[in-house]
């Protein structure tokens, strides 16, 4: 009788442990992965951290758990050109990239790498608004969900001689980082060069580049002074980033989980432009207190850029078609 009572507590103490597990395996938190492609320090990538916390924290009390999500920088996990297909094919479930890199694919996606059509953040931020319908809409049909972008400051040319007018840049090797800045870098006269960010450093101490147009967050990051001399503050366009999910995985969540990825993801596109601009102005000090030229362009050199701007808007326009021209107006 006493070995029944202990065999019935054994039974039932078993039944216990096996429906509590069960139990911890339903409230158990869904893990994601999260590539992107630029460091830690990187303002995208911090703006990036707060948008994980922001999700674990709002799903956390909902079934069956909180997201949390394991953001990965600098290509770390996945190659930057790589990170759309990574999330489009469920290997990850959500990742950033630069919106430019797929103009290839289609020329809507690079409007906002169309030199000084939008200069400043205002204009930017008009033109994201503008063109979102669209992007959102070809990104659908591979399966993905748009949650939110983020501009970089405006661009600026890094050389390591004076650059006057256009023709300085040619026969210059130039880092491109997507279609937009390798046309540049041709109607330039310059020799293109494809670098990710995480490689400039290297590329230009190997002399694989000699010059090259980017921010002055990504001229900071990469600590251009070490190799370069002056920094022309062109602003000649404000190309972004988009952070993104794979379509079925945010349709499998919840209602309650899919409202509060998209809080968080409003906040972080708020909170992202303006880290944007308090970044242009503090990584511009950055520059100069490490030695580096801030230069304001000459009006040759504004003129030649301008030049290659309308050059390449009607090029765009002519590859965009009657898509593109529904941005332009909006815009």
């Amino acid at each position: 009788m006493r070995w029944q009572l202990k065999a019935g507590q054994l039974m039932a103490g078993l039944t216990g442990a096996l429906l509590a597990a069960a139990l911890a395996g339903t409230a158990a938190a869904d893990d994601w992965d999260m590539p992107t492609p630029y460091p830690d320090n990187n303002f995208h990538t911090r703006n990036i951290q707060e948008f994980a916390r922001q999700v674990r924290d709002t799903t956390g009390s909902s079934a069956p758990g909180a997201i949390n999500i394991t953001v990965h920088p600098n290509q770390s996990l996945v190659k930057h050109g790589e990170i759309k297909n990574a999330v489009r094919s469920g290997q990850v479930q959500i990742g950033e990239f630069l919106l430019s890199t797929l103009s290839n694919e289609n020329a809507i996606y690079g409007v906002d790498s169309v030199p000084f059509l939008a200069t400043g953040y205002d204009d930017a931020w008009k033109l994201w608004q503008a063109s979102r319908p669209q992007i959102e809409a070809l990104l659908a049909e591979q399966g993905l969900v748009v949650l939110y972008a983020v501009t970089w400051p405006p661009q600026g040319i890094y050389a390591n001689k004076e650059i006057n007018k256009v023709e300085d840049l040619a026969g210059l090797k130039f880092r491109t980082y997507n279609a937009a800045t390798e046309r540049l870098a041709q109607l330039a006269g310059a020799v293109p060069t494809q670098i990710e960010a995480s490689d400039i450093a290297q590329a230009f101490a190997t002399g694989r580049v000699e010059a090259m147009v980017t921010s002055s967050s990504t001229g900071a990051n990469s600590k251009a002074w070490d190799f370069l001399k002056y920094y022309y503050d062109t602003q000649a366009w404000l190309p972004k980033n988009v952070v993104v999910i794979n379509k079925e995985v945010f349709e499998s969540l919840e209602p309650a989980k899919r409202e509060a990825i998209m809080a968080a993801a409003k906040m972080a596109e708020e909170r992202g432009w303006k880290m944007s601009q308090e970044e242009n102005g503090a990584q511009k000090k950055v520059l100069t207190d490490n030695g580096m030229t801030i230069v304001t362009p000459s009006a040759e050199l504004q003129a030649g850029l301008k030049a290659i701007g309308d050059t390449m808007a009607a090029e765009w326009a002519a590859q965009a078609g009657p898509a593109g021209q529904t941005i332009l107006d909006a815009f």
